[in-house]
């Protein structure tokens, strides 16, 4: 496959990704599926938009870089038939790069959110804290019932914070790739050649 159609590939599977982030991050803003009655009972790691800004908008723009890979025709300079696409090529490592740290920045808010555990009320003392200490809930399921509300909101942080996650780590192995196959395309050009040499 050639290096702009590879890249192409990588920008289609990105969009949908960058979306499903953006809404996790939205939802989280809404703990247990519900509105928060002050803002201060949301998770901090929610407020630090992972998904809307992380996985999703950094990531819209490598995507569309990457889409737009396959039909580039910038095909000649200083007499060299491939320099554009290789230059092209070479642009899109920076952007493949912008979407690493968006995507590793997603990563590591989720990672530390679901280590943290969510902000809930306890009914012991009737106020929103952080119940969890250092993961400990995850391996011990009967904690979560410390959390008397948001109904659920143990089970929603997880799994919106874990789909983070994933998208996160996939995320920056697409982008990796494209690390790998942009320097490839600059330095060996487009194998499909230039100005019309094929798919």
């Amino acid at each position: 496959m050639c290096s702009g159609g590879f890249a192409k590939c990588l920008g289609i599977t990105l969009i949908p990704l960058a979306i499903i982030s953006f809404l996790c991050n939205i939802l989280l803003l809404f703990p247990g599926g519900k509105p928060a009655e002050k803002n201060e009972d949301i998770t901090d790691e929610a407020w630090f938009f992972g998904g809307i800004l992380g996985s999703g908008v950094l990531m819209i723009f490598p995507a569309l870089v990457f889409l737009g890979l396959k039909n580039n025709d910038c095909c000649g300079c200083c007499g060299n038939e491939s320099c554009g696409k290789r230059f092209a090529m070479f642009f899109s490592i920076i952007f493949a790069g912008v979407g690493l740290l968006g995507a590793g920045y997603s990563f590591i808010v989720s990672a530390v959110a679901i280590n943290r555990g969510p902000k809930c009320l306890v009914a012991s003392n009737n106020t929103y804290i952080y119940p969890f200490h250092g993961g400990d809930y995850l391996s011990n399921k009967t904690l979560w019932s410390e959390c008397s509300g948001p109904e659920d909101i143990v089970t929603w942080h997880l799994t919106l914070f874990s789909m983070l996650l994933i998208i996160g780590l996939v995320q920056v192995v697409l982008c990796g790739f494209q690390v790998i196959n942009g320097l490839i395309g600059t330095i060996f050009g487009d194998c499909c050649g230039c100005c019309g040499g094929g798919d």
